[in-house]
């Protein structure tokens, strides 16, 4: 899954199991959580399973895939530095895996997103530590 023209409006500091996520995702990797005592997959990363209450868990590959969920479309800048994306869409994708991720939607206009939209994952990497994902649709990933 390659990298797309893209410039990082902020770059986050994730501490514990999240800087794992971001670390997966530096690598190209989106990785999820799964327990190994029932098999669910889980985001965001925690401890415990929230299905079994199991504290036995690795970092399992994503397939990347996925649909919209839900999303909503910002017009208006409440952080300066966005304003140039105007208007910007933040999705909730729910992948081929069932986990729900928040990310941004590039490659497709806001007005022009529908429910059910297939899309693919893409990375950036900001350091060999973090690395930023967002989404664009299936039929663009091509």
């Amino acid at each position: 899954m390659s990298e797309e023209a893209f410039v990082p409006r902020f770059t986050p500091n994730p501490e514990g199991l999240h800087a794992e996520f971001y670390g997966f995702c530096a690598r190209g990797e989106l990785r999820f959580q799964r327990c190994t005592a029932c098999d669910a997959w889980r985001h965001p990363p925690r401890i415990l399973c929230p299905r079994c209450g199991a504290e036995a868990w690795g970092w399992t590959a994503s397939s990347g895939r996925g649909t919209v969920y839900t999303w909503t479309v910002t017009h208006q800048a409440l952080v300066p530095v966005f304003a140039e994306d105007l208007p910007y869409a933040v999705v909730v994708v729910e992948l081929a895996e069932g986990v729900r991720l928040v990310s941004a939607l590039r490659g497709i206009a806001p007005a022009a997103i529908t429910l059910n939209l297939p899309v693919e994952v893409r990375f950036h990497r900001m350091s060999d530590t973090i690395g930023l994902h967002w989404f664009v649709p299936a039929s663009a990933a091509r």
